[in-house]
């Protein structure tokens, strides 16, 4: 199978770090230090090689180090498949992001043709108990994975309900300006359900008869409403008979913006906001491998993948096992933790770094597991 993998990671007045270069061998990269050293900022320069806001969703100017705020600046060298690009990220303080793929201007629609980019956070290990939301940003962003055109009719399907949401609160009467913004959000929003529909097929097929050591998750889709019409001609349908009901509550109450994701662990038939803590986090983990698995097979090679914090809630045995199946992917997986201990199972499968903090500044050193 191809490679895509990271060969250069350079940084530069990116939060905590004011300069920083990593040079990689396409191996996993196992990152470790104390909270707050600045180990999670290395993680969130490599998502935003990947279309939007990276894997704390901030905003630009956020990313700015402190106190300088000069802008800051990510620069990767990444092969992908049989090519190797040089990719420049960066943003001046009160303008958006910008970003440059061999030298040239482009869109960060064109980093999703180049990398596929997975990740796990901490603030995730919640995601079966709070709210849908965050469970629908999870959907689409595996979504956006198989189909980087998910972002452009998740953005028109957007755009349009937040014009109809203003008639409604204003209480226009126009059928026609309802008329044109419903079969904008329909077109929109039939194409969000079937790449969702699509994805969830995806991912039940890499978990069918994989072997592995985390459980299997079956995933549904539901919605407040019921069902949920498909086609854009229900959808157009549904929005037209929902004006007076959507005029009353002031929003569009109907539509695949309300939809949730729901989990059971499949072995057991458990919804997954039943389950413990750390099947919790182990059926995070099965659906990402699933996600990476199924990526493989589309992309041609595996997807990077950002594991912050991984350990927490895994015995020595899962983490063990999480690792094999991470090196027999032959994936690039960035992995974080307070202690090289953590990451003793990869041995020498592995490159080793260790962030410090000194001064208000990261410092990356490079390190061995074994």
């Amino acid at each position: 199978m191809s490679v895509l993998a990271l060969s250069e990671l350079t940084l530069s007045h990116f939060r905590s770090h004011r300069a920083g270069r990593l040079v990689l061998d396409g191996r996993p990269v196992a990152i470790h230090g104390p909270n707050g050293a600045g180990k999670t900022n290395i993680l969130e320069a490599v998502s935003l090689l990947s279309p939007g806001r990276g894997l704390r969703r901030a905003a630009a100017e956020e990313m700015a180090r402190r106190p300088e705020a000069l802008g800051w600046k990510i620069a990767a060298t990444i092969r992908s498949l049989w090519q190797v690009h040089e990719v420049e990220t960066w943003a001046e303080p009160g303008q958006s992001r910008q970003v440059r793929i061999d030298d040239k201007a482009a869109s960060q629609a064109a980093l999703g043709r180049i990398a596929r980019v997975l990740w796990l956070v901490p603030a995730m290990d919640r995601l079966w108990l709070e709210g849908a939301e965050g469970r629908r940003r999870f959907l689409d962003r595996m979504v956006l994975s198989f189909e980087p055109g998910h972002a452009e009719a998740a953005l028109a399907y957007e755009k349009a309900m937040r014009e109809r949401n203003r008639l409604l609160k204003e209480e226009a009467r126009d059928g026609a300006w309802y008329g044109a913004l419903e079969g904008q959000m329909a077109e929109a929003g039939a194409a969000i359900i079937a790449n969702r529909a699509a994805a969830l097929a995806r991912l039940a097929a890499a978990q069918e008869g994989a072997e592995t050591a985390f459980p299997a998750a079956t995933l549904t889709l539901s919605h407040p409403e019921g069902d949920l019409p498909e086609s854009a001609g229900e959808l157009t349908e549904a929005f037209a008979a929902g004006r007076r009901r959507d005029m009353a509550a002031g929003r569009t109450l109907v539509g695949p913006h309300r939809i949730d994701m729901g989990a059971t662990y499949a072995a057991k038939g458990v919804a997954a906001d039943q389950c413990s803590t750390g099947e919790q986090k182990a059926l995070l983990i099965s659906l990402i491998l699933a996600n990476a698995r199924a990526l493989a097979e589309d992309f041609g090679a595996p997807p990077i993948l950002l594991l912050d914090e991984v350990a927490a809630h895994l015995d020595a045995g899962r983490r063990a096992a999480l690792y094999d199946e991470i090196c027999a992917l032959g994936a690039q997986a960035f992995m974080t933790g307070t202690g090289a201990e953590l990451f003793e199972a990869l041995g020498d499968r592995a490159q080793a770094f260790e962030v410090h903090e000194t001064g208000g500044n990261s410092e990356i050193t490079e390190g061995r597991l074994a």
